[in-house]
C-alpha cells in the first residue's frame, strides 16, 4: 500500500480481515474441491508459537484435509461449530 501512496496502519488490515474474510471463505467455499465421500474427524494438541493449541481436523480416505479448526481451549461448542460446519460443506461425508 506505501508503494500506491496510501499510509495504512497494521491494526486498519486487521480490521479488514475480521470483516472481510468470513465473506471470502463463504463465497468461496463452494468452489473448493471434491475430497473424498467418506472423511473422519481427528483432534489432537498442537504447539503454536509456545502455546499449546487444539486441532479439530476432518480427513478423507486419502489423507486430504477436508477442513480444520484451531482454538486456544477445547470447547464443546467449539467442536460441535467445527462439526456442523463440516458435515453441511459443498463435500458432504457418506453416513454409515
Amino acid at each position: 500500500m506505501q508503494e500506491r501512496g496510501a499510509a495504512v496502519d497494521h491494526s486498519s488490515i486487521n480490521r479488514w480481515a475480521v470483516r472481510f474474510l468470513p465473506l471470502l471463505e463463504k463465497a468461496f467455499r463452494k468452489y473448493k474441491r471434491p475430497v473424498g465421500k467418506c472423511w473422519r474427524m481427528d483432534e489432537t494438541y498442537l504447539k503454536v508459537k509456545g502455546a499449546w493449541k487444539y486441532l479439530f481436523r476432518a480427513v478423507d480416505n486419502a489423507g486430504k484435509t477436508v477442513d480444520f479448526l484451531l482454538p486456544a481451549k477445547p470447547n464443546a461448542s467449539a467442536a460441535k461449530r467445527f462439526f456442523d460446519k463440516a458435515k453441511y460443506s459443498p463435500t458432504r461425508p457418506l453416513t454409515r
